[in-house]
């Protein structure tokens, strides 16, 4: 007896540690959905990969049977990942494991603890598997970035992805070894939107620091041709006759230039004489222009001399039954069908609305019923977002009665184009056949109420 109690314990493989699992799921949920377009690897196809049989495959998931140290190493390199000491461990009392891992599962598994995910108020990181592709919008974006001079318009209300999707398209350019600048014009002060030579001064030094260059900005500016040639002539001749790869210029949140009419007008014909110059100019046609927004232009522009009427349009949509409930799955989350319907009656396929419900239900802090009833009652954990709308809303006056009678109205409404136009612009509605609606029962609920009580 005494023998077999102080008898060593032989060493028998490792196994994954809760942290090294949730390294490696992470890793094949990215492979999935870039590679496989979101759909689950099979038992075969990872094995297949990582040239591990299945019956292996199956014991290292289980994390209660050992598995050779090389064999773990394997199957972390074919998905680019370090084995690191942290990530496994040895098992000496098989039984001793097994119930300190069933344990860790019972109490919290790696993909329902609470602090897993972040709060859903900021673009997705490039290696997040929340990131769900609506296609064929990712693969039309890439495709045409390679076009030389291109110019790709995305198109969408607030959260609805738009940075999201310019992440992955900046890192697909660098990738392919272009240089890329994103420059988003929330930053811009006050004093660059009424000074059209102050603006593309303050243009130029940003491009020049983004790409590493000595600025030289007053070596080249020239009072004497004006400020709209002289920025031409130092992108050209500064910037992109010295540069061998094409540079990728992102705009963001040129919505900003639409409460400066006048500057607007010059900018944005100053945009689309860069697009035309493409056609004939090599250096031009290693530029690459993405132009992001979320309402289209309110300001009276030439057609012959407007951005937002050449290039891809790319307009961002709400997400399917079927992105969603693929949604709630990588969160973790099992909604039965009904629960399913609840949700996206509640707040449409809304990118932004889903991830925060999902959010919430993960953590445990409301059920699904709890988290309807109170977004109906009074916003509930929606009432940021709605203070926001009801802020812009209280913006455009014109458009308060008209959306009065719509939230209020037992079926769609036909509205002017124009009004139809910017309430779309602005998220609120969406369109059934030639009808319009409120783009959800949230709105509905909550803009009912507010109109009827600030009347």
């Amino acid at each position: 007896m005494e023998l077999k109690q102080n008898r060593i314990k032989r060493k028998r493989g490792v196994v994954l540690t809760p942290k090294g699992l949730k390294q490696l799921q992470e890793a094949i949920i990215y492979s999935e959905i870039v590679e496989n377009k979101g759909d689950r690897f099979t038992l075969e196809k990872l094995s297949q990969r990582t040239n591990i049989s299945p019956k292996t495959i199956s014991r290292l998931w289980s994390l209660s049977k050992g598995v050779d140290q090389k064999t773990l190493k394997l199957c972390f390199n074919a998905f680019d990942l370090e084995l690191q000491d942290e990530y496994y461990k040895f098992v000496q009392d098989e039984e001793e494991n097994q119930t300190e891992i069933s344990e860790h599962l019972l109490e919290n598994s790696y993909i329902k603890e609470q602090n897993y995910w972040s709060y859903p108020d900021r673009p997705l990181p490039i290696d997040s598997p929340l990131y769900i592709e609506r296609p064929p919008i990712e693969e039309q974006v890439y495709r045409e970035l390679t076009q030389p001079g291109c110019v790709i318009r995305i198109r969408s209300p607030r959260q609805m992805g738009k940075t999201s999707l310019v992440m992955r398209l900046l890192a697909f350019a660098k990738k392919q070894g272009y240089h890329t600048l994103n420059i988003n014009c929330d930053q811009l002060d006050e004093q660059c939107l009424t000074d059209l030579n102050r603006l593309l001064r303050c243009l130029c030094l940003q491009i020049a620091t983004q790409l590493g260059a000595d600025t030289n900005l007053d070596d080249i500016w020239d009072d004497e041709i004006g400020c709209k040639l002289s920025c031409s002539l130092y992108i050209q001749n500064y910037l992109l006759k010295q540069s061998e790869n094409p540079i990728v210029l992102v705009l963001s949140e040129v919505d900003r230039f639409f409460e400066y009419p006048q500057l607007g007008r010059e900018f944005f014909a100053l945009l689309r004489s860069w697009c035309d110059e493409a056609r004939q100019s090599k250096h031009w046609r290693k530029l690459r222009l993405v132009v992001v927004y979320s309402t289209e232009q309110y300001i009276a522009l030439d057609i012959n001399h407007s951005p937002f009427n050449i290039g891809l349009p790319i307009r961002l949509r709400e997400f399917t039954v079927q992105q969603v409930e693929e949604l709630a799955r990588r969160y973790g989350i099992e909604l039965t069908s009904q629960e399913l319907k609840q949700l996206m009656s509640l707040v449409g396929g809304h990118p932004g609305l889903v991830q925060i419900a999902l959010f919430h239900l993960l953590s445990g802090s409301m059920t699904l019923k709890e988290l309807i009833a109170e977004a109906i009652a009074n916003g509930g954990i929606y009432r940021y977002h709605l203070w926001q709308h009801w802020v812009n809303l209280q913006a455009n006056p014109s458009l308060i009665q008209i959306y009065s009678e719509l939230v209020t109205a037992k079926q769609g409404m036909i509205l002017d184009p124009v009004c139809a136009y910017k309430l779309e612009s602005l998220g609120l509605i969406s369109f059934e056949g030639d009808r319009i609606v409120p783009r959800c029962e949230l709105y509905r609920n909550y803009f009912a109420k507010q109109l009827a009580t600030s009347a």
